[in-house]
């Protein structure tokens, strides 16, 4: 009898064909990963790196070349090199997720379509077993993906001891915001408590306010942080044009326009205020001098480098204070490019006096303009003193035919004061250029990112620290010291100065006379820059204090988002320089870490006074510089001045190409986090708790934001305040919200959508009119995105 013909379904024959073409497509896929890997490898064998990758991609080659051949052993050969790759990440990272997810991420992925398309062959029979393989596959990248989701604690605050506080210096009770860091001691913190870690959650939006200025490009922001005075808040734009609002509905009661020159960058950190009628210097005579409408006046600098005073009530100019309510900056600056000086910091006004210093845009040409400090009569607008760190002896105006002293170490950030002491304390940053310092003088190298304390009522020199020497890496004092006064362990307290800085190292000294209360050390750092630099031997460590995002770079510390731009990154970072944090520049490309662009910057910390818990947030990028020669420099390259890209330092023998330290996908090359929030137990000088800080939702890749929130923890610009409550409210990342987070733990309790981005620092306040507290912030957009914004937004509790 013939045999029956055997027939092949036909859904079942297309499905198998659509199998082979998959495994191909998979199989070609996979060969050309490993022969990038491959050549990759060799080359970074070459430069003396690991040995992973060219091994690795020899078998990924052989397990694609199999699988485009429909061969099971592909897939076993897949497996093999899958399971060498787990060893050797454990052995190369240790069990820590991000850097584990690196390695391990994308092989999984493939591997597990890889199994699921496994020709039968001669182990037809496993099927299930593969099914099973595929399941278990499967199943740990979704958890893979559930955890990326899940915030990654870098330290707990589990047995953290009990806080014991210290004190705070002049504090202030009652619902104002009067200062730029609330208090003359800049700790952000306020004493109040109606918003508390069990009602939080309940947060709304109270009142939104738009300024009518969107910020136009990257170098306009957003960034006020308003004050609060008796029910009004008082605020300014980019362009210096100042507003004050009701503070129960954010309604606008008056703006002023002081009708600014364009500038090179324009923003506006924050305004002053002064009330004549409670000053203790106020006399009868003094007040008589006062017209009756400027009593109370907001004092703010502009963009185009002038003080204003207007009437706190009105918004109309001061006419007794200077002419006709302004002051010019440019006065005595007559060397330098005057468009090269401008304050973008809040005035700081104490005892009748405005004090200013100025924001000099850096690493354009020798000779810019001075970074003198001046304090100016608040009634008048006359000069009281100067300081001049160049030329000591002049004390007000310079010499007829003369000038500040031009190019020193300037005061861009913002000082805080002491009334008891006397003392005001300034945050200073470099002579300009920042990264070639052959030039500078012997003052130059005293002052530069140092904190300088000042007399008050003299603006003589009382003491000085400097936290970098010779500094060549722009790591100035960005941020306002913070005054508090600190256990001794014996029962009583230290009047503490605590510093942070862009190394991420944090100084605490005596605010009396700078002596070191936490031990510092000196360590040599590398040598070798280039030949007509000079280079300091040593630098200052505050080993007494946590070190926050300091850890040294190293091959194994480089990440991607696959095992291709990990080492693609592996590869640059052997190419370049890098001996460490102050590796100086020369004309090979170098990579500096910390970058200058962290760790903590202008947005400042907060001291959680009744708790005595430092809220430090930090920026861990890393940064690559190479010095030009300067003929190559002017002959081939252009420069938009500042940092990104480079700059010309004209007058110098080099001009500088800087750019960050990406990955091919434009992701930081080295592993997360990328910005953290932690607090320091002032007492015990530990860390209490450290948490990243900042989610991937408005960025990703090739800056493509991926509108899923995973908490990696992003570059932060702005900074924490703290209440009594026990929250620290922050915003400063880069995705779009404003977070409340516990003070004793860091664990996140709310956050408040916002509609852009907010690179500032917040304030509370309590109304007046109605009891109720309300946070405030001010969003203008993130560095991260085009999107920007001109909102002041309230929050608050339901009635």
């Amino acid at each position: 009898m013939p045999e029956a013909p055997t027939h092949t379904h036909p859904a079942r024959s297309t499905l198998h064909r659509i199998r082979r073409i998959a495994l191909i497509a998979l199989g070609l896929s996979i060969a050309a990963i490993g022969l990038v890997m491959l050549m990759g490898g060799v080359r970074l064998i070459a430069l003396g790196g690991s040995w992973y990758f060219a091994l690795a991609g020899t078998g990924l080659v052989v397990a694609g070349c199999l699988s485009v051949l429909q061969r099971q052993l592909g897939t076993l050969v897949y497996l093999s090199v899958f399971a060498a790759t787990a060893i050797w990440s454990v052995w190369d990272a240790g069990f820590n997720f991000w850097p584990l997810f690196s390695r391990l991420f994308a092989l999984a992925v493939i591997a597990f379509f890889l199994i699921l398309l496994m020709p039968g062959g001669k182990y037809a029979g496993a099927r299930r077993p593969r099914y099973v393989l595929a399941g278990v596959t499967g199943a740990g990248v979704l958890v893979t993906i559930y955890t990326a989701l899940q915030p990654q604690p870098i330290q707990t605050a589990d047995g953290a001891p009990a806080p014991v506080p210290g004190a705070a210096v002049g504090a202030a009770s009652g619902g104002d915001w009067r200062h730029w860091g609330r208090t003359p001691s800049g700790t952000r913190h306020a004493p109040l408590d109606q918003i508390t870690p069990q009602n939080v959650a309940g947060l709304k939006v109270a009142w939104s306010y738009r300024t009518g200025e969107i910020p136009q490009g990257g170098s306009q922001t957003h960034v006020v942080t308003p004050l609060h005075v008796d029910g009004i808040l008082y605020g300014c734009t980019q362009s210096s044009r100042l507003f004050a609002l009701d503070a129960e509905t954010g309604q606008e009661r008056w703006t002023f326009d002081p009708k600014t020159e364009k500038s090179i960058f324009p923003r506006c950190r924050g305004v002053g205020y002064h009330d004549a009628s409670a000053t203790a210097l106020s006399t009868s005579a003094t007040a008589d001098k006062l017209s009756p409408v400027c009593t109370r006046r907001i004092i703010a600098t502009t963009v185009d480098a002038r003080i204003v005073a207007v009437d706190a009530q009105s918004g109309q100019p001061c006419a007794q204070f200077g002419s006709n309510g302004f002051v010019n900056l440019r006065i005595g600056m007559d060397q330098g490019n005057p468009a090269f000086y401008f304050p973008t910091a809040a005035p700081t006004v104490t005892r009748d006096l405005v004090i200013v210093g100025g924001l000099v845009w850096d690493n354009q040409e020798l000779g810019e303009p001075s970074g003198v400090v001046r304090a100016f009569d608040v009634r008048t607008g006359a000069l009281v003193w100067a300081w001049d760190l160049g030329n000591p002896a002049i004390t007000r105006l310079p010499p007829e035919g003369q000038s500040y002293t031009p190019a020193t170490p300037n005061v861009w950030s913002t000082p805080a004061f002491d009334e008891a002491l006397g003392l005001v304390y300034l945050p200073t940053g470099n002579a300009t250029p920042d990264f070639w310092g052959g030039h500078r003088t012997q003052a130059d190298d005293n002052y530069s990112s140092s904190i300088v304390a000042l007399d008050i009522s003299t603006g003589r020199e009382r003491w000085r620290f400097q936290t970098v020497r010779h500094d060549l890496w722009d790591y100035d004092v960005p941020s306002q010291p913070a005054l508090y006064d600190v256990p001794d362990g014996q029962g009583g307290t230290i009047p503490a100065l605590i510093q942070t800085t862009k190394r991420g190292q944090i100084f605490m000294l005596d605010r009396r006379n700078g002596t070191p209360i936490a031990e510092i050390e000196d360590r040599p750092v590398p040598q070798n820059g280039v030949p007509d630099e000079r280079l300091a031997a040593t630098q200052p460590y505050s080993v007494g204090m946590p070190a926050i995002g300091t850890e040294p770079l190293s091959e194994r510390r480089m990440w991607g988002l696959t095992p291709l731009d990990q080492l693609a990154c592996r590869i640059e970072f052997r190419k370049a320089r890098y001996d460490g944090e102050f590796t100086p520049p020369s004309e090979q490309w170098t990579i500096q870490y910390p970058g200058w662009m962290g760790g903590t910057t202008w947005g400042s910390t907060s001291v959680a006074e009744n708790l005595g818990y430092l809220i430090v947030n930090d920026t861990r990028i890393a940064v690559m510089n190479r010095l030009v020669p300067r003929a190559h420099y002017d002959a081939q390259l252009s420069s938009s001045g500042g940092h990104t890209g480079g700059a010309a330092q004209r007058g110098t023998p080099w001009g500088v190409e800087q750019r960050r330290f990406l990955s091919l996908l434009g992701i930081p090359c080295q592993q997360p986090p990328y910005g953290t929030i932690s607090a320091i137990d002032l007492n015990t000088r530990k860390i209490v708790w450290s948490m990243p800080f900042g989610t991937t939702e408005e960025t990703g890749p090739l800056g493509i934001a991926t509108r899923v929130p995973v908490p990696i923890g992003m570059p932060t610009r702005g900074g924490p305040i703290t209440t009594s409550s026990g929250l620290t409210f922050m915003a400063a990342a880069q995705d779009n919200y404003l977070r409340a987070l516990d003070t004793r733990t860091g664990r996140e309790l709310w956050k408040g959508r916002l509609p852009v981005g907010a690179e500032t620092v917040p304030m509370t306040y309590v109304s007046p009119s109605s009891g109720r507290q309300f946070v405030v912030i001010s969003a203008g957009g993130n560095s991260s995105t085009l999107e920007k914004g001109d909102y002041v937004i309230a929050y608050a509790l339901q009635k």
